[in-house]
């Protein structure tokens, strides 16, 4: 199994490219990492779990581009490609493989049924919670060139999230924790949510002080 991990990392770094820091190959090591760990508790085949997490996102689009919807779809085309050069690679595994990237989607809401499927998706998601999480939604928000947050309700307390990155935090990162399949992941994003609030509470606290001056600009 290390030799086909060292393999597929490798493959990884020929394809996924840097321009988007929060679907780079960093991120795919994360989520490779996440996964394994889930593994080692869950259980699952790592002959599929490993080449499916790597490659999740071998193929991304910008959130706001129409072709994000078939994302997953290509980048499993992607790694067949890939695993179909390796003659050790059964071509069931291959099938397997396609679905669970199919399957782990956030934006596709698809409930994965295969444990693999299910662990895969768990350790994507747990990229959208916590400190990672903070750093990816604002990196992606102002590739976007959108605004840190809404100037008179920050925390949507009175209109309904939109595209300002603080509202993120409630269109999604602060559900992820409520959509774990595994047992594993629930308990670790229960962990990352917590700092989740604790960001929201000092970023409370800071845009507090500037109140008075930004009412100047309304």
């Amino acid at each position: 199994m290390t030799d086909l991990r060292d393999r597929l990392i490798e493959e990884a770094r020929k394809i996924i490219v840097d321009d988007d820091p929060s679907h780079d190959l960093d991120h795919a090591l994360r989520v490779l990492v996440n996964a394994e760990h889930i593994a080692q508790f869950e259980g699952g085949d790592l002959e599929v779990i490993v080449p499916a997490a790597l490659f999740h996102d071998a193929i991304n689009y910008p959130k706001d581009d129409p072709r994000a919807k078939y994302a997953a779809e290509e980048s499993a085309r992607v790694v067949r490609g890939i695993l179909e050069t390796f003659p050790d690679y059964s071509r069931e595994k291959i099938a397997r493989v396609e679905i669970v990237i199919v399957e782990h989607s956030y934006s596709n809401g698809i409930k994965p049924e295969s444990l693999d499927s299910k662990i895969v998706q768990d350790a994507d998601r747990l990229e959208a919670t916590g400190a990672i999480s903070i750093m990816r939604t604002f990196c992606s928000t102002g590739q976007m060139k959108r605004k840190f947050y809404h100037q008179k309700d920050p925390f949507c307390e009175q209109r309904e999230p939109s595209n300002y990155a603080v509202d993120l935090f409630y269109k999604r990162l602060l559900k992820v924790r409520d959509l774990m399949n595994t047992e594993t992941a629930k308990s670790l994003a229960e962990k990352r949510t917590r700092f989740l609030y604790d960001f929201l509470e000092q970023l409370r606290e800071e845009i507090a002080v500037l109140s008075p001056y930004q009412k100047l600009n309304t």
